[in-house]
Parts: C-alpha cells; sequence; structure tokens
C-alpha cells in the first residue's frame, strides 16, 4: 500500500462524518481543508504526538493507539469547555511489509473512528510519511466568547474539583514495569479480588486498569456543562500534581489537596496500598480527567450539572493564596510526594 493508497483508504473511512457535519466545505484530498466556523463562536485548537515507546508501547494494539491519538487532543478541548467539530492526522509509518503496514493503518482507523463518531468529529486532512512509528493530531472545536475554562482563571477560595477517579492508568504502567513506575507496589488482580464476583474472567480488574490506560474517555460533555459555573480548568495528563502546578502558575496561587477525598476505583483500590495509590493519584499521570476550579457557592449547580453529563466529580481540595501545590493528610500532616508527574527531558 502506497502513500496516496494509505490516504484514500482513510479517506474512504472518514468521508461519512465530515458529509454528516455541514461545515466541511471541502475535507481530505486537496492541499488544505475549507471549513465554516460557526458565527459567533471562538475556535479552539489542541495538537499532541504520540511516539513509539514514548507514549505507547511497542506492542500496542493499533486500534488503542487509534483512539488515544484522538482521545488526548479531545480532552484538551474538553478542559477548555470546547465543543469539538474538526481535526488533522499526520501518522508517519515504518517501511516493511505492505500487508502489516495495511492492517496497521485498517486497525488504527478503527479506534480513531469510533472515537470520532463518538463526537461528531470530522478528519479533514493531514499528512503520512514514512519514519518511526508517529501520531501527531490537531484537534479544533468551538467555545462561546469568554466561556472558555483557562489556566489562569482560579482564585484563592475556589474549590478543587477532579472528574472519574485517578490513578488507574499509572496503576496499568507500574503493572507493565515501564520506567519511572517500577518502585509503586501493584499487584496484578482478578475480578474476584477487586470484589467484582467469581464469575468474571481472570484478570478482570487489571484488565479494566488497562482500559483505562490505552482508551481514555475525553471528558467532552463534563467540560461543556461546566460552562458559566467552573472558572479555571486542565485536563490531568502528566499527574495532578504538575497540571494542578500549572493552573497555580497562570493564576498566582497555590492549593491544598485533601489526600483522602481523592477519588479512587475499585480496581486502584484491589490492586495497591494506600501510599501508592495515594502516590499514583497525584503524580501517575495518563487519567484525561478533568482538574478545575469554582466557587463555593456553585457546588450544587456543578453536582447538577455533572450529573446531567453523567459525570461522577469529588471536590478535593481548596485554592489558596500561598504558592505550590501541598497534599493534607487525613491526621493533618502534610505529605511530600515521590512524583510529582511527567515531564519530556526531566
Amino acid at each position: 500500500m502506497a502513500e496516496f493508497d494509505l490516504i484514500a483508504a482513510i479517506r474512504a473511512r472518514a468521508a461519512a462524518l465530515a458529509d454528516a457535519r455541514g461545515d466541511v466545505a471541502l475535507g481530505i484530498g486537496d492541499d488544505a481543508a475549507l471549513l465554516a466556523p460557526p458565527a459567533g463562536r471562538q475556535l479552539v485548537v489542541a495538537t499532541d504526538t504520540l511516539n513509539r515507546g514514548v507514549h505507547f508501547a511497542d506492542d500496542a494494539a493499533a486500534g488503542d493507539i487509534g483512539w488515544k491519538s484522538l482521545a488526548v487532543n479531545l480532552s484538551d478541548l474538553a478542559a477548555m469547555g470546547a465543543e469539538p467539530a474538526w481535526c488533522t492526522l499526520s501518522l508517519s509509518l515504518p517501511d516493511g511489509d505492505a500487508r502489516a503496514r495495511a492492517a496497521f493503518v485498517e486497525g488504527f482507523a478503527d479506534g480513531f473512528l469510533e472515537l470520532a463518531a463518538r463526537h461528531r468529529v470530522a478528519l479533514v486532512g493531514g499528512d503520512t510519511t514514512r519514519g518511526p512509528l508517529s501520531v501527531c493530531v490537531t484537534a479544533m472545536g468551538f467555545v462561546e466568547p469568554g466561556w472558555a475554562l483557562r489556566r489562569d482563571a482560579a482564585g484563592v477560595g475556589d474549590e478543587i474539583w477532579v472528574t472519574g477517579t485517578l490513578g488507574d492508568a499509572g496503576a496499568a504502567l507500574a503493572l507493565d514495569g515501564i520506567e519511572g513506575y517500577r518502585d509503586f507496589a501493584v499487584r496484578r488482580i482478578d475480578g474476584a479480588d477487586a470484589g467484582a464476583g467469581v464469575d468474571n474472567e481472570a484478570d478482570a480488574a487489571s484488565a479494566w486498569l488497562y482500559q483505562r490506560l490505552r482508551r481514555p474517555q475525553p471528558r467532552v460533555a463534563a467540560g461543556r456543562a461546566l460552562r458559566g459555573l467552573a472558572r479555571a480548568g486542565i485536563d490531568v495528563s502528566d499527574g495532578l500534581l504538575a497540571d494542578l502546578g500549572h493552573v497555580c502558575v497562570a493564576s498566582g496561587v497555590g492549593a491544598c489537596l485533601d489526600a483522602a477525598a481523592l477519588p479512587s476505583s475499585p480496581a486502584l483500590l484491589a490492586a495497591c496500598a494506600e501510599d501508592a495509590r495515594r502516590a499514583l493519584q497525584l503524580g501517575g499521570g495518563d487519567d484525561y480527567e478533568l482538574c478545575f476550579t469554582a466557587p463555593a457557592r456553585q457546588r450544587d449547580s456543578i453536582a447538577r450539572a455533572l450529573a446531567a453529563a453523567d459525570t461522577p466529580a469529588a471536590v478535593i481540595g481548596r485554592i489558596e493564596a500561598e504558592p505550590g501545590v501541598r497534599v493534607r493528610l487525613a491526621d493533618g500532616a502534610m505529605w511530600t510526594p515521590s512524583k510529582r508527574g511527567y515531564q519530556h527531558f526531566g
């Protein structure tokens, strides 16, 4: 399968989503796409690159790579309160057997387009090239002027919220013995260990942790529901402490987190003891949940809005004037983590 055959195969599979939107005047196949942004909206643009051996394992399934490459970008849009619309895809593929390359592209498209269909995202262009396996996606969406959730808008006294549960993806990385996670004491668990019942297949709960790593769910509906209620927002990709730290620096504030309030999945509770669990929740990364701040008076309204968006969430701390991000234990003592998050070149 040569380059233009690859492009044609992807275009054929993506055409229906572009046709269904009505705002794609010209999609894949020309030098550039022609798009029609709606009047009275701001354009929100996010880009992420995923490389083999850094963002996914050498033996990762093609469908999982496709899903995650789009999910991490949709998570960025969600953190801004944006409605996803379009995306572009640049795919670098290694030389090798043509049949294997074609099979990879088919599998990749399965995962990528499955998630795109869920959020009505049209693939409108991109590039294919020969080289080490790498994926770069740019996602675009819309938000009403003045309603974007920004990192620089947190205020002293705001409550700090997080959606979903934390630490699951990091636990999966620890199970795989990934560098930087090997010191976390995480054990493989089956369904019975996690209280799921003896009829479940072996390693059912561990499989759930892996699913959280390989196919994260971007919180798009939650991000949209928070418009006008939350002040600042970010998605938890590199670790809660690191990402909340970005919000604090941008807003000129600090934060204190309540370790006992961090939301845990049943699988994570079964997989590791308290210290390892807390460390993964605070510094594990790859969760792609939303962390946001809001005035305390908005608590009930936020709870109703997120319930309508079918998104669980918890208050885990408060914004303070003192710079830095601190973690308080149940007995009032402050806790110093061994890992605050992931950073390239760190």
